[in-house]
C-alpha cells in the first residue's frame, strides 16, 4: 500500500467578511512525505499547521493545488485517514469500548472483527480495566489513549495528530509519546504530528517541518533543523533553510 503523501502547490485562502481582507492560511506549499514516515510539524499559532492537517484528512478543500495519498487525490474524509485532536473529541455518553468501536461500526466492520480489534488495542494502548468507564471518569491522559485507540483501530494508512498531548503534563506527555511510537513501529502508518514542543520531539521523528506564514520555512532531520546556522524568528534557535 502506497502511503506517501504529496502536496502540490497547495494553497488555502479564507475570504474576508464585510470588507475585511482575505486570510491566506497556506500558500504555494509543496512537499512529499515518505512511506511510513513520522513527520513532526512545528510553527506558531496561525501559521497553517492545522489547515494543512485538515486538508490532508479530507476535512477541508484547498483553494488551489492538491493533496495526494499515493497517486490518488484526497477529496474527502475516510477510514484510511485518522485524525486525533488535542481536545480528545470523545462521546461523553459512550463508554471506552463504545467510543473505540464507533468508527468500526460506521464503516460496517463485522462484529467478530470489531471485537478482535478492540480487544487488541485495549491491551496495546493500556486501557485494560477501563472498558466500561465513561470519559468523565478518566484522566486527560487516559482520555487521549481512548482517542488514539479509536483512530488506530481503523488501521489507517495515515495518522494525523493535531497537538494530541498539549493538554497533558510533561510526564504523561512522555509516556503517551512512547506508547504512540511503539504502536507506530508495529503498524507503520504515515504520521503527521503537530506540536509546539520543539524540544520534545517524539523518538520516531524522521523529518521536522517548520511552518511560517503558511509556507515551509525549513524541513530536515531534527539535527539539521536544530543545529543549522539559519536562526528561526519564531523559536530563536538554529534552523535549517533547506526546503
Amino acid at each position: 500500500m502506497d502511503n506517501r503523501i504529496r502536496y502540490d502547490r497547495l494553497s488555502m485562502v479564507f475570504p474576508g467578511n464585510r470588507g475585511t481582507p482575505d486570510t491566506v492560511a497556506v500558500e504555494d506549499f509543496s512537499l512529499e512525505i515518505g512511506q511510513s514516515e513520522f513527520l513532526v510539524v512545528v510553527g506558531p499559532s496561525g501559521c497553517g499547521k492545522s489547515t494543512i492537517l485538515a486538508m490532508t484528512g479530507g476535512l477541508a478543500k484547498p483553494t488551489s493545488g492538491g493533496v495526494f495519498l499515493g497517486n490518488e487525490a484526497i477529496r474527502r474524509p475516510g477510514p484510511d485517514k485518522a485524525v486525533v485532536f488535542q481536545n480528545f473529541s470523545l462521546f461523553p455518553w459512550k463508554t471506552v469500548i463504545q467510543n473505540i468501536e464507533f468508527g468500526l461500526s460506521l464503516n460496517h466492520v463485522d462484529k467478530a472483527e470489531r471485537s478482535r480489534r478492540i480487544e487488541y488495542y485495549i491491551d496495546v494502548i493500556g486501557l485494560r480495566g477501563f472498558e466500561a468507564h465513561y470519559p468523565r471518569q478518566l484522566s486527560g491522559g487516559m482520555q487521549q489513549r481512548v482517542a488514539i485507540a479509536r483512530s488506530l483501530v481503523l488501521r489507517p494508512r495515515v495518522l494525523l495528530l493535531d497537538e494530541p498531548f498539549a493538554a497533558l503534563d510533561a510526564q504523561n506527555r512522555t509516556v503517551m509519546q512512547e506508547e504512540l511510537v511503539r504502536v507506530w513501529s508495529e503498524q507503520k502508518p504515515t504520521v503527521i504530528f503537530i506540536t509546539h514542543h520543539l524540544e520534545e520531539l517524539p523518538p520516531a521523528t524522521g523529518n521536522v517541518l517548520l511552518l511560517s506564514d503558511g509556507r515551509a520555512a525549513a524541513v530536515g532531520t531534527p539535527d539539521e533543523v536544530l543545529t543549522a546556522p539559519v536562526l528561526s524568528p519564531v523559536y530563536g534557535c538554529p534552523m535549517t533553510a533547506r526546503a
